[in-house]
């Protein structure tokens, strides 16, 4: 018999199976058919008696009846053999493609002996490569040489830095514990979501704390100072109350928006439902910022088309989304002296609105950044115009709720262009018949 493990077969003898008399006397009647024919003919010629003729077919049926199988037959028995399976005893195959995991079997040279489609989609790995081939982390080739010397299941976290860099978790444990030749199974995690979502955790925590601890220490500072040697200084007490109240509302800006971010991302998985029309929405936003475009010495355009353009969103969301757009722009561009706010009727991506600042421009190499909560191009400036930081996170939110998207263009020295795109655009007659939005 054969036994076959991904490539490598082994040859044993199969088992005579034993005969009765009857079936011998059937697979012989050939022979005794001849012998037959040959003592008739004798016998016709006068060349042999009767008895003797049949005393010698006799002898020749019970020669055949009883002789031993030659080895003639055992070509007919190895062609009727159904041809062998991968350890049919254990399933281990079937199990390995019955994971969710990519599940990889080794032998305890390293060498892939079988793989399961998820392996085979993640990895280029095909039975009979070494696996050192594809997998090279020294972490990783260590935790197995000491799994296949004999140690116990052991896992492993290691990266993979081509062609992104992306964290796995290796787990391997012999099949046979105590066997030192047999088989290993590898079972491989993606770590690199869950990496990815540690490392967001901890940055927040560091910012956050970090914007806060300013603006504590300086109430803390202040009120100590207001207690001891300022006490019975009005002038003194005017202008430090005028700073803690400066502190206390930038904390508070700071809170606002990081339970405004904690909302959005609670619901990032429900998509919004209701029509909003964009136009009469951007206009509430302009007249409500006429006041700090004022103080800004900033003039806002807009240059909206006649027909209604109606997406499919939360309201208030996208209220924040553009008053945060536009805000932006007239702060960090007011020494271009005017903001202009465009919308484009539906095309073949869709609406699009965007917001366009005349002043110093970003430098390339903040542009993919700037999204990242608490990240600031400038830190002075955006201090300076008591920005949380947050702003620019919150919008990438919203609109990955709203399946919209957000480009960024800039040149030093010539502005910024945010632009939101909405894939999905809904024909004016969607809207409410009850509703309408005011400017």
């Amino acid at each position: 018999m054969e036994s076959e493990i991904e490539g490598e077969k082994v040859e044993t003898e199969p088992p005579v199976e034993p005969e009765g008399v009857l079936s011998r006397l059937a697979s012989g009647r050939t022979l005794l058919f001849l012998v037959a024919m040959l003592l008739i003919l004798l016998g016709l010629a006068g060349q042999i008696r009767f008895l003797a003729a049949l005393l010698f077919f006799a002898a020749m049926a019970v020669f055949v009846a009883l002789a031993p199988r030659g080895s003639v037959d055992r070509p007919k028995r190895l062609a009727q053999r159904q041809p062998p399976s991968v350890w049919p005893d254990t399933g281990i195959k079937r199990l390995a493609d019955a994971l969710p995991e990519p599940c990889v079997i080794l032998d305890r040279r390293g060498v892939v002996r079988y793989a399961n489609g998820l392996a085979e989609a993640a990895f280029p790995i095909r039975p009979g490569d070494p696996l050192t081939f594809r997998l090279r982390a020294p972490d990783f080739v260590g935790a197995f040489e000491r799994v296949a010397s004999g140690g116990p299941a052991e896992r492993v976290e290691f990266p993979e830095r081509v062609p992104t860099e992306r964290w796995y978790s290796a787990w391997f444990a012999p099949i046979e514990p105590r066997a030192q030749s047999g088989f290993i199974v590898l079972i491989l995690s993606d770590m690199t979501e869950r990496r990815r979502s540690e490392k967001i955790r901890v940055d927040f925590v560091a910012n956050a704390s970090h914007e806060l601890r300013t603006p504590l220490a300086s109430l803390s500072g202040f009120i100590e100072t207001l207690l001891g040697p300022a006490r019975d200084d009005p002038v003194a007490r005017e202008r430090f109350l005028g700073i803690m109240h400066e502190q206390a509302t930038r904390m508070s800006r700071l809170i606002d928006d990081l339970l405004s971010l904690s909302r959005i991302e609670m619901k990032a998985h429900m998509r919004p439902d209701t029509p909003v029309d964009l136009l009469p929405l951007l206009r509430g936003v302009v007249d409500a910022l006429e006041p700090l475009a004022r103080e800004q010495q900033v003039v806002i355009e807009t240059d909206l088309p006649d027909e209604p353009l109606v997406v499919t969103g939360d309201r208030d969301e996208l209220i924040q989304v553009f008053q945060n757009l536009i805000e932006n722009a007239c702060k960090y561009g007011r020494s271009g002296g005017r903001v202009v706010v465009q919308a484009s009727p539906p095309g073949a991506r869709g609406a699009a609105v965007s917001v366009r600042d005349f002043g110093p421009g970003i430098p390339p190499d903040h542009l993919p950044r700037l999204t990242e909560r608490f990240y600031r191009a400038d830190v002075e400036a955006s201090r300076a115009q008591r920005g949380t930081g947050l702003g620019l996170a919150i919008v990438k939110h919203i609109l990955n709720r709203h399946k919209a998207r957000l480009t960024i263009e800039s040149k030093p020295g010539d502005g910024a262009v945010f632009t939101v795109e909405f894939v999905e655009t809904r024909t004016a007659g969607s809207l409410p018949a009850v509703r309408k939005d005011s400017r």
